[in-house]
């Protein structure tokens, strides 16, 4: 919708802050009800959902749906979750619909398919980006409701840690919100992934690695440690372990990538040349066989001079 001229009128106005999406009661603050089933009868405006409509007669884009989602669900509705997520360009995890976030004290209405509903009694201004169209909840509640509502434990993980890998959060910002939630789901999993993504652990399969080495009792290693390559360029570590001159590199989906092969073979030749043990793992054997990825690790270790404590 083109920006509307000095003259325009309230209603106007409305319609273009909210992507031409407007409900019966917004509507009726401008307009008799005769008007509007005009506008209807006319074509001019649809009905999306139960009063609600699109005052055009052209496709209904993403954004449109958004806003249909929170006019549907009732006064107070925010986006959120993966859905907010998406907004702040952390995408991939929003997951299939559109997540809307309601104070309980508030009226649920029945709302389009393909959009959820979740019902919260805390839900205070400073999570709320309000200036946001729609409005949606703040990156660090949004993170923590899209960890609780995943799937799984491991996508909760991945989702904190994309979040830090894209400096969408804090850690006491994740904590400022996990202490106003003191019942939210996976609260511990997520304040402790947190804890290690703020060491610099940013993908879920280091964030395994950390957890399981301390299971098998190896020193805490030093995380994305900043090396300059031949060219001068900064280059992150995964896992190193600075003491021993032990480097463990785990391969997500990114180094299938062709266009990333090459850089990480030239990177770990650049710390053979300086004298680094090297070693790589796919992820999922730190998932599936870390008693075999562990053995190699602690082998490499001793080999370097670590002695494990008795």
């Amino acid at each position: 919708m083109p920006l509307p001229s000095d003259e325009a009128d309230e209603l106007t106005w409305l319609l273009f802050r909210q992507d031409s999406v407007v409900s019966w009661a917004q509507a009726r603050r401008f307009l008799t009800e005769a008007a509007i089933r005009h506008r209807l009868a006319s074509g001019r405006w649809r009905r999306v959902h139960r009063k609600v409509y699109v005052t055009h007669s052209g496709p209904v884009g993403p954004e449109q749906q958004q806003w249909i989602a929170v006019l549907a669900a009732g006064d107070g509705a925010v986006i959120a979750g993966g859905t907010a997520l998406d907004g702040y360009g952390l995408h991939r995890y929003a997951g299939p619909g559109i997540h809307v976030l309601l104070p309980a004290d508030r009226q649920a209405r029945t709302v389009p398919r393909g959009v959820v509903v979740h019902r919260t009694t805390v839900l205070p201004a400073e999570d709320v980006h309000a200036m946001a169209a729609p409005p949606r909840t703040m990156p660090p509640r949004s993170v923590v409701d899209a960890a609780a509502w995943a799937g799984s434990d491991d996508a909760a993980c991945a989702i904190v840690a994309a979040a830090f890998g894209r400096h969408l959060v804090t850690v006491e910002e994740i904590t400022a919100v996990l202490d106003r939630l003191p019942r939210a789901r996976r609260r511990a999993v997520i304040a402790a992934t947190a804890l290690d993504a703020a060491g610099g652990s940013h993908s879920l399969a280091e964030l395994d690695y950390l957890r399981l080495g301390r299971r098998y009792g190896l020193p805490e290693p030093s995380r994305q440690v900043v090396r300059r390559d031949a060219s001068g360029k900064r280059r992150y570590l995964d896992v190193y372990y600075e003491q021993w001159g032990v480097h463990v590199e785990i391969d997500g989906a990114q180094h299938n990538d062709p266009r990333h092969q090459w850089a990480d073979m030239r990177r770990q030749n650049e710390l053979w040349i300086k004298g680094d043990r090297v070693l790589r793992f796919p992820a999922h054997l730190a998932r599936h066989r870390p008693a075999e990825l562990f053995a190699q690790v602690r082998a490499a270790l001793i080999a370097a001079g670590w002695q494990p404590p008795r």
